[in-house]
């Protein structure tokens, strides 16, 4: 019994290496990092927490990158549950070939994007602000979102519409109360992978911000001076960077397991 669990154990700690690893460095200090091989800090030190949560530099680039991504994550779902509805319930010409297209756009680079994007909000006046990036980002969170809700809605019956429909529902009644619960899972994973992929994305984010709207992937480049990189300062602040998603996968985690069983996850 104890030999089939070897495996996965040794499997997971594996996989938890190297965030030990970085939470680990970002107790020490640069120096030490460089100097000899230690399996945990020799000389514990905050000192690179300090600078972040008193640096308005570095603590505002965390605010401004779950500033953007929340404001995506509510634009993309809220757009992709009407369309994805569409798909679901209604044949039209053409909707295999829309839907083809809606994803060809997640498959795209964003390098292809980048200069357009930058001279079109640089044009209008939106350039170094959240709403940029998060109207950015639903270039690639919108397909993916429709994609993925489009297969909770086409498991839950038609009968359940036409039932509304004859007690009396109007469509915006039933589909906000009744509809929507349905699929709470599936929306669920919808804005858990659109929070992801707009938390981790950087050559948008960074390309369409200077000051005012900088995340933190772009800060933790200011880390590099003549003397080198502050490795410890780094450590530190990507350790930061993992709260976010690992509270939304907390959060979502019930909705994710669903998703594997149920839709297009």
């Amino acid at each position: 019994m104890r030999a089939k669990w070897l495996v996965p154990t040794l499997y997971i700690l594996f996989l938890m290496l190297p965030i030990y690893w970085l939470v680990s460095m970002s107790f020490k200090t640069t120096n030490e990092i460089l100097g000899n091989f230690t399996l945990w800090p020799q000389n514990p030190t905050l000192e690179n927490y300090r600078v972040i949560f008193t640096d308005p530099s570095w603590y505002m680039g965390y605010v401004n990158s779950i500033s953007y991504v929340t404001l995506n994550t509510i634009i993309s779902v809220s757009a992709a549950l009407p369309a994805a509805y569409a798909f679901s319930r209604y044949r039209f010409l053409g909707d295999k070939h829309l839907f083809f297209w809606l994803l060809t756009n997640r498959m795209a680079p964003a390098a292809v994007f980048a200069l357009p994007f930058f001279q079109l909000y640089s044009a209008v006046g939106l350039f170094d602000t959240h709403i940029a990036v998060a109207l950015a980002h639903t270039l690639f969170n919108v397909p993916l979102a429709v994609w993925i809700l489009e297969g909770f809605m086409s498991g839950v019956p038609r009968q359940l519409d036409e039932t509304a429909y004859i007690d009396g529902y109007s469509f915006p009644r039933f589909f906000i109360r009744i509809f929507i619960p349905t699929i709470k899972a599936g929306v669920g994973v919808a804005a858990f992978f659109c929070f992801m992929f707009s938390w981790v994305e950087l050559l948008l984010a960074k390309t369409l911000t200077a000051v005012a709207a900088k995340p933190i992937a772009a800060t933790m480049t200011k880390t590099a001076s003549s003397s080198g990189y502050e490795l410890g300062l780094l450590a530190a602040a990507g350790t930061l960077t993992i709260i976010p998603g690992a509270i939304v996968i907390w959060f979502v985690r019930n909705y994710i397991a669903k998703g594997f069983a149920l839709g297009r996850v």
